[in-house]
């Protein structure tokens, strides 16, 4: 039996019940859903399925990585979305034959690329996967031409942020799908062949701890009995996700989910039974749709001049606001300073033109 024979594909819709199926039943981690961009494919040796593989997401922080790629932490965030993890991988009990897993991964790295642009609109520049020591080497990676970095600190990613504790470490792996994957994921300037989506940063600790002083004199809207948390929590977390890419109420309450016990503590979320507690979607929601907008935004340009100093750049950006009319008729433009290395939109003017 060739493996010359083997192809990979992506699961079809009315494969995907038998593919978590299998994945739940032999692969010691468990089926894994469909979350943000996530490929499945299956491996086939004459139409008996012998592999099953997702690709997904890439982790939002990984120290041996990062160093690897060599980008700032204001770029990180908007350049995640250019690496796929291999987040599952399993060769399904009766297919266990010499190379056929590396075999597998060369035919994916072969067509991932088109795939992901196809289905996603946007391009991949790397692949990452995280295996563990205590039951893996990483030979079928080794075997792909894959490259250890190292190994991760060991901290789990649950509901609360991450685990307090270091577990088990694991071995780091990558794969370049471009000779310049890193040097394109690190530079200043991203190529705009892979640009995509609204400007994104990352947060600092120090503007993280400096962002809820901003809102402390902002009246508060709310009545006593629905002040579960500070409003100037609420507002930071808001501002720090928007700052961030996020965009509407969800996006803003999984922002805020995903931050770690260190973070909420800098946001001064409210501690409760020894775990910071964020704001939910729903207050979230309400405390945006009471607050005045004109305090919102001479907070938000006070704090933009204090970390303005860092751009050495400004692009100067216009839009129009198709279904925005004002009351003569007249169409709504808005035109935008944004930062080239901070991404923080510096400051807008807003006017109207007829149409």
């Amino acid at each position: 039996m060739s493996l010359k024979e083997i192809q990979v594909r992506p699961v079809a819709s009315f494969e995907e019940t038998r593919y978590r199926e299998l994945m739940q039943s032999y692969h010691y981690l468990g089926d894994l859903p469909k979350i943000s961009e996530t490929l499945w494919y299956i491996a086939t040796l004459n139409d008996e399925w012998v592999a099953l593989l997702t690709f997904s997401a890439a982790a939002l922080k990984c120290a041996a990585r990062d160093q690897w790629i060599g980008w700032s932490y204001r770029h990180q965030y908007d350049r995640l979305k250019l690496v796929a993890n291999n987040s599952r991988f399993l060769i399904l009990p009766q297919w266990h034959l010499p190379n056929l897993g590396s075999r597998t991964l060369s035919l994916c790295e072969k067509r991932i690329q088109n795939d992901w642009l196809g289905r996603f609109s946007h391009p991949l520049l790397l692949m990452e996967t995280f295996v563990d020591p205590q039951r893996y080497h990483g030979t079928v990676y080794k075997a792909a031409n894959w490259q250890c970095l190292g190994r991760t600190k060991g901290f789990r990613r649950t509901r609360q942020g991450y685990s307090p504790v270091a577990q088990s470490p694991k071995m780091v792996f990558v794969r370049p799908l471009h000779p310049d994957a890193q040097s394109l994921l690190s530079r200043p300037f991203l190529d705009p062949l892979y640009c995509n989506g609204v400007p994104k940063m990352m947060l600092t600790a120090d503007q993280m701890r400096s962002l809820p002083d901003f809102f402390t004199d902002i009246p508060d809207p709310r009545t006593t009995q629905g002040r579960r948390h500070r409003l100037a929590t609420v507002l930071a977390i808001a501002a720090g996700a928007t700052l961030c890419g996020m965009r509407g109420y969800k996006a803003i309450s999984d922002w805020a989910k995903n931050l770690g016990p260190k973070a909420r503590e800098r946001f001064r979320c409210r501690y409760e039974k020894g775990v910071f507690i964020v704001p939910s979607e729903s207050s979230i929601r309400n405390v945006l749709i009471r607050v005045d907008p004109g305090h919102l935004d001479r907070v938000l340009q006070r704090w933009n001049d204090l970390y303005a100093d860092i751009d050495e750049s400004l692009a100067i950006d216009g839009k129009t606001m198709c279904n925005a009319i004002d009351k003569h008729g007249r169409q709504t433009h808005i035109m935008s300073v944004i930062g080239h290395q901070s991404k923080i939109c510096h400051t807008q003017k807003k006017s109207a033109h007829c149409r």
